[in-house]
């Protein structure tokens, strides 16, 4: 089997690059082929796990070293291919991570570990799991539309700029943006599933709300849990809508929706499943939204579910 650690060479810090270094000596031990490929660019990421995995298929694990953008671009090359994907969480938010290793206290060492990366008895479980298809990118975690994308987004500047903040830079980012208007317009045309199954149609134009989120997974923006319930197999899209509030109705709200509990304290929070769906702007201007960490300006977004899209590695019970 070849490995191809996909490594963002300024994500995490020192301590996990030690990791890493851990990793390739246990790889000396043993028949497998352990690839290193360093990103440089945007989009790198993506170009590198689509190369692999043309070339190996099913005989080839892509190994994703970074944070969610990393993720992201690793899962977009990735996609409808029989090539593998593991996740080594060395970034700052990791959002994706806290999900599949079922914590929002990730710590690499005990993935590394987990795996057998560290000695090299690898063992994992490959399982396929579901994508969202926007304008024909893929997303594997969360897209997200509003207040939450501003604070996701200033929250990872802080982050770049300040490492030692790690997650609080989310935490942090939510006092200046909260400051502002928290109305905003968007129009929506989603297809949605009720609990016994039977679709149905939501179309608000225009839509008056304050965060509209997306979801395949369940954290993001450092570990906001839109989603607490949602399945990466099941072929189902969670969304989480937030009607227009004000400063105080969202203060409040806010830490309920980092424990996900937000629906349950408030009228203005709704959240069910859909399939796909239509969002544009109002006036067809571009519109600010957030795919796994990374900011998009689409002015309209079709998405839909994509069933068993991405072949994952999961660590073994």
């Amino acid at each position: 089997m070849k490995y191809v650690f996909i490594e963002n060479p300024i994500a995490g810090n020192k301590q996990k690059q030690a990791l890493f270094k851990k990793v390739q000596s246990s790889f000396r031990m043993i028949d497998d082929e352990m690839i290193i490929e360093e990103t440089h660019y945007k989009g790198h990421a993506k170009e590198t796990a689509e190369k692999y995995a043309k070339k190996y298929g099913k005989d080839c694990v892509l190994v994703s070293c970074g944070g969610d953008g990393t993720v992201h671009e690793v899962a977009n090359g990735a996609a409808h291919t029989d090539a593998a994907v593991m996740i080594l969480p060395f970034g700052t938010g990791n959002d994706f991570a806290k999900k599949i290793y079922g914590t929002k206290k990730i710590d690499s060492f005990n993935v590394v570990k987990a795996f057998g990366l560290h000695t090299g008895k690898i063992k994992y479980t490959v399982k396929p799991i579901d994508l969202i298809d926007y304008n024909g990118e893929k997303c594997i975690n969360v897209m997200s539309y509003g207040l939450d994308t501003k604070v996701e987004t200033l929250g990872r500047k802080m982050a770049a700029k300040m490492k030692f903040l790690g997650q609080q830079a989310y935490n942090l980012a939510i006092v200046p943006c909260i400051m502002q208007s928290l109305k905003y317009q968007i129009n929506i045309d989603l297809d949605c599933i009720d609990e016994s199954g039977k679709p149905y149609k939501i179309v608000e134009t225009p839509k008056d709300y304050t965060l509209f989120a997306v979801c395949n997974a369940s954290y993001y923006g450092g570990g906001f849990c839109p989603a607490p319930d949602s399945k990466l197999d099941d072929g189902l899209l969670d969304y989480a809508m937030v009607d227009a509030v004000n400063v105080a109705e969202a203060l409040s709200l806010i830490p309920k929706y980092n424990e996900g509990t937000a629906h349950l304290h408030s009228d203005k929070v709704n959240i069910g499943y859909i399939t796909g769906g239509r969002i544009w702007s109002i006036d067809g201007s571009p519109l600010l939204g957030n795919c796994d960490g990374e900011n998009f300006d689409y002015s309209e977004v079709n998405f839909k579910i994509e069933k068993k899209a991405l072949n994952l590695c999961f660590i073994d019970d």
